[in-house]
């Protein structure tokens, strides 16, 4: 960051790109075209870093513990995509957990990968995935011996965190490569009084968005790599090709910056984050009618505010609504039964004070409803946390004819694109996987309650969803026993 500030301030005319020549233009700033340069003399290049860039990704490596670690300019989504790839060969078979985010079933794609899943135990009063257990990495791997490479995520989006530990031993019996999506974990491990990082915790590969918790610019991240069991040279490939051949040196720069902060500040910092946070989460707990997701250290990370309003004459919808119009404040996400807000250690004290108002307040109005907020059709057909049957792998199903049928059409059909709520952008529907009634609902439900829904398009007063186009002499019928991608 310094030697790019130096830079932009020097009388070296830029007779390269960008086009921008460091001058400020429209409602860009001098200072932030000052530093947006390319590879040039002495600034080095990501794919074949040899100087500053080599030398600051070993002080990534250094702070997280990792053997070795790489920039990401193209987000936790490059990563996950270079990890999937290089951890087993093309057409092997990974176990993945269900919440795993899209780009991983974009990597099993592209690598025309079999895929088993599975799926976390539900934290069912609050609505959402637990972390998977040891235990159910164990059994799956000891149920299918020619599994690969396994991923899983930790901490979850709603902050739930896994025993990385043990189950890196469970892999590692196997003498298989762990990849952990730590996404939303890129604080963990690094500043005084948080739970160990993936790397500390002997993952082979772990992936940080350094910008979901970390003072950095959207789409940075960092890839670490440690152990013997996936081949170096292979990783940087497939980093070559899922990143851009132009990395941003912004992006680069704000990656150096928000790890040599939380050297230097972090441990202040995060005391200031331990004492706030925690004083906000006593406070809420007074909550009569909200019910707040308690933090454990071990079990739930720091800085994921879950509100369940399942016990309120409410819905997550109309929480998120409340709170952005009559409070101002701009919540990660709303699910149906719950609201999701972030901290970090850049929140000063306005953030929790201001929540904590909103909270107890909104908490004091509401009526109790006396019964949980239930799901579309919950308990007619299955659980919502049942996996969907898989009538065909994705790597073919992704690449099969398809026709747009409108949603209550669609009971039995495959799909033919994935269906995911957004954010997180996690799956509920797959290619290969066949739709229920209870699917059907839901979608219909989430979209009606205005919801983005990715995969699904309104249009003629309808709701319609791409399902794969039967031939003649398909035969439609309700599959039962296990696949290998419905596990």
């Amino acid at each position: 960051m310094t030697k790019l500030q130096a830079y932009g301030k020097s009388h070296v005319y830029p007779y390269h790109m960008p086009g921008h020549k460091r001058r400020p233009f429209g409602m860009l700033g001098e200072e932030l075209c000052g530093i947006d340069i390319t590879e040039i003399e002495g600034f080095d290049n990501l794919h074949q870093p040899q100087g500053i860039l080599q030398q600051l990704q070993r002080q990534a490596a250094r702070l997280y513990e990792a053997d070795e670690s790489f920039y990401l300019i193209n987000g936790s989504t490059a990563g996950i995509l270079s990890a999937v790839s290089a951890a087993l060969p093309a057409g092997g078979h990974i176990l993945m957990a269900r919440n795993c985010h899209r780009s991983a079933y974009h990597g099993a794609y592209l690598r025309n990968l079999t895929v088993s899943y599975l799926m976390p135990p539900a934290l069912a009063e609050y609505d959402i995935c637990d972390a998977v257990t040891p235990r159910q990495i164990r059994e799956a791997l000891d149920g299918e011996p020619d599994i690969g490479a396994v991923l899983v995520v930790s901490p979850t989006y709603e902050g739930r965190i896994a025993d990385i530990r043990r189950i890196a031993e469970a892999v590692h019996e196997r003498n298989l490569p762990l990849i952990v999506d730590e996404a939303h974990g890129a604080h963990l491990g690094i500043m005084g009084g948080t739970v160990p990082n993936s790397c500390q915790a002997g993952a082979d590969l772990v992936i940080h968005s350094v910008h979901k918790t970390l003072p950095s610019l959207t789409q940075t991240a960092l890839l670490h790599v440690n152990g013997p069991r996936v081949p170096r040279d292979r990783l940087k490939r497939f980093l070559q090709i899922y990143q851009s051949s132009s990395p941003s040196y912004l992006l680069m720069a704000s990656i150096d910056n928000a790890l040599t902060y939380v050297e230097q500040e972090g441990g202040e910092r995060f005391a200031a984050f331990l004492c706030q946070y925690g004083r906000m989460m006593e406070t809420l707990s007074a909550c009569k009618r909200l019910r707040i997701l308690p933090w454990e250290t071990e079990v739930q990370d720091i800085g994921k505010l879950v509100i369940s309003v399942k016990h309120a004459d409410m819905t997550g919808r109309e929480l998120y609504n409340r709170l952005l119009t009559q409070y101002g404040l701009q919540v990660e996400m709303a699910a149906k039964s719950y609201v999701l807000a972030m901290f970090t250690i850049n929140d000063g004290p306005e953030a929790y004070e201001r929540m904590t108002a909103a909270l107890l307040e909104i908490d004091g109005q509401l009526a109790s409803s006396g019964e949980p907020y239930p799901l579309a059709d919950a308990g007619k057909e299955g659980s919502p946390w049942d996996l969907p049957v898989c009538r065909i792998p994705l790597a073919q199903a992704w690449d099969m004819d398809t026709e747009e049928r409108e949603l209550a059409r669609c009971e039995g059909r495959t799909a033919g694109e994935f269906v995911c709520l957004y954010p997180p952008g996690i799956p509920i529907l797959a290619p290969g996987e066949q739709m229920t009634k209870r699917l059907c609902g839901e979608i219909r439900q989430w979209v009606q309650d205005g919801f983005t829904v990715q995969g699904v398009e309104e249009k003629e007063g309808g709701i319609f969803i791409t399902v794969i186009r039967e031939t003649k002499g398909t035969v439609r019928r309700e599959e039962t026993g296990k696949t290998p991608e419905s596990h």
